[in-house]
């Protein structure tokens, strides 16, 4: 098993695809990488010998911020903005699209599930009215 940066690659993947299970490596930035470290692309990752892993290991450390350092440069990225208060913070702090997106329909992904508001069905209403009324007799009770 083939462990790069905390993360095992999968054995049976190309080298050039199997990088990019790394947070923060793509596919052009694995290419650059197995280009530095003279090693063919199109080779399995079963197939790497342990002195072509090492050169791919000391490459990644040096020259990328990736996995854990990365998530916490983009952590701190984040509350920075929420503390200096600037637009960005602000919509992060409501969990609403940051770069512009439309809200008034869509974001759900953002904005989570759907809650009506307003109009309700006859069903749901009379429901409401029914346990309001039980609600109202035991608090004359007492």
């Amino acid at each position: 098993m083939v462990r790069i940066a905390g993360v095992d690659l999968p054995e049976e993947k190309i080298i050039k695809i199997a990088l990019t299970k790394i947070f923060g490596i793509g596919r052009n930035n694995s290419l650059v990488i197995l280009k530095k470290a003279q090693v063919d692309e199109m080779k399995r990752v079963k197939d790497l010998t342990d002195s072509e892993v090492a050169r791919i290991q000391k490459i990644v450390e040096k020259e990328f911020k990736v996995e854990g350092d990365l998530r916490q440069e983009i952590m701190d990225n984040i509350s920075r903005l929420k503390r200096i208060g600037c637009y960005r913070g602000k919509r992060h702090q409501a969990n609403l699209p940051v770069r512009g997106q439309r809200t008034r329909t869509n974001a759900r992904t953002k904005r989570g599930k759907r809650v009506t508001i307003g109009a309700l069905k006859k069903e749901v209403l009379a429901k409401m009215e029914k346990s309001q009324k039980t609600g109202q007799t035991v608090k004359n009770e007492k």
